[in-house]
């Protein structure tokens, strides 16, 4: 009996089809048009399971791109995510690009934090690379960077239109004064592809 148990675990440890995927899809629907990412659900495993949490509950429905960092035309971040407490999740341990071997390249999308260990739903996708968003931990004080956990694949024309798009002189806070989008850019749906 004990030979067959450890047959049936050997089996199963060794069976590709029951290994979880490196990456996973999910396609944003915007009211600007459609924007896919692919997660990196392997290397940045926390980071990515915290934003499926909120795709699968469907609390990123609803949503909005709400900022637009231009430092050029063609170069920024656009921000997204969960603005109503009520449909946080707490938040999750910091995965910096040190331990994921990810990067701020273009079309990278970012989990946005305070402190380390602070995010929960806010993310964004950077438009030209940032490599000073990484972890430097060379770097004094505040050293780990934002953590990437994957790409946009598709409706990258998508996110450049958001970036360009109107934001308001007097909208916001501190350094994010003359960011805020308006209008918003609404997310509709996001969803898992299949």
């Amino acid at each position: 009996m004990l030979r067959n148990f450890i047959l049936l675990a050997l089996l199963v440890v060794s069976t590709p089809a029951l290994a979880q995927p490196a990456t996973v899809r999910v396609a944003l629907q915007t009211s600007e048009g459609m924007i896919v990412l692919e997660l990196e659900t392997a290397r940045a495993p926390v980071t990515a399971a915290n934003f499926l949490r909120y795709v699968d509950a469907r609390r990123l429905d609803g949503t909005a791109f709400y900022r637009a960092m231009k430092l050029r035309a063609d170069w920024g971040l656009v921000q997204s995510g969960v603005r109503d407490p009520r449909l946080l999740y707490p938040p999750i341990d910091h995965e910096p690009t040190s331990l994921t071997g990810l990067s701020h390249v273009d079309g990278a999308i970012s989990m946005a934090r305070y402190t380390p260990g602070s995010a929960q739903a806010d993310f964004f996708i950077a438009v030209g690379a940032h490599p000073g968003y990484d972890a430097n931990p060379a770097a004094p004080g505040d050293n780990l960077g934002f953590a990437v956990f994957g790409r946009v694949v598709e409706g990258m024309d998508v996110v450049r239109r958001i970036l360009a798009a109107p934001t308001s002189p007097t909208l916001g806070e501190g350094v994010m004064r003359g960011q805020m989008l308006e209008p918003r850019i609404r997310v509709l749906t996001a969803r898992r592809e299949r």
